[in-house]
């Protein structure tokens, strides 16, 4: 995990230090996340993209095929590290239409990696102190001046360090602040 912060802080200070404004209409731009506690940095690639980086403490439930015990209603509370790269496909047709755009206010397709790492709290056991989730996704981000929310789902594939997985739908809800005007 620690080689993970480091690689994600790497990549923000070289961005953020030699990183261009663009003119364009996807923007870079450095957000705090509220429902699961973290900061990210989301920066642009290419007119309609960019690639985010997360990097929180999160809470949610067991993958069933990545759990050794635990009944009930199931919670962890870890670290972790999301990565996602985000293709707007209609923030054209918004800009033209004088819809928000700001702070990347679209629809996108992408592709999202999840990393959890070892446990604050559990109330279940897990066979790894790592595990993933990686997928496609379809979500949707608006802008409300500096807040926004952003929902995305699609199919996951999740395993650990010790070649257990499994498939499942999942989503992603957040809410957040973003501390560039």
């Amino acid at each position: 995990m620690r080689k993970i912060t480091l690689v994600f802080l790497l990549i923000l200070f070289v961005k953020i230090s030699f990183g261009q404004e663009e003119s364009q209409l996807t923007k870079s731009g450095l957000k705090l996340t509220f429902l699961n506690p973290g900061m990210e940095y989301e920066f642009k690639l290419s007119e309609k993209s960019t690639f985010a980086l997360n990097l929180g403490i999160g809470y949610g439930g067991s993958y069933k095929d990545l759990k050794t015990s635990g009944d009930g209603f199931m919670y962890l509370l870890s670290p972790f590290y999301d990565m996602q790269y985000r293709n707007y496909y209609n923030i054209t047709k918004r800009n033209s239409a004088g819809k928000n755009v700001k702070y990347n206010s679209s629809n996108y397709f992408g592709v999202r990696l999840l990393v959890r790492g070892p446990e604050i709290a559990s109330s279940f056991s897990r066979t790894s102190e790592l595990d993933y989730a990686f997928g496609p996704t379809w979500g949707i981000q608006r802008a409300f001046n500096q807040f926004y929310v952003l929902f995305d789902v699609g199919p996951y594939v999740y395993f650990d360090m010790k070649g257990e997985y499994g498939f499942l739908p999942m989503f992603q809800l957040n809410i957040g602040y973003n501390l560039r005007k």
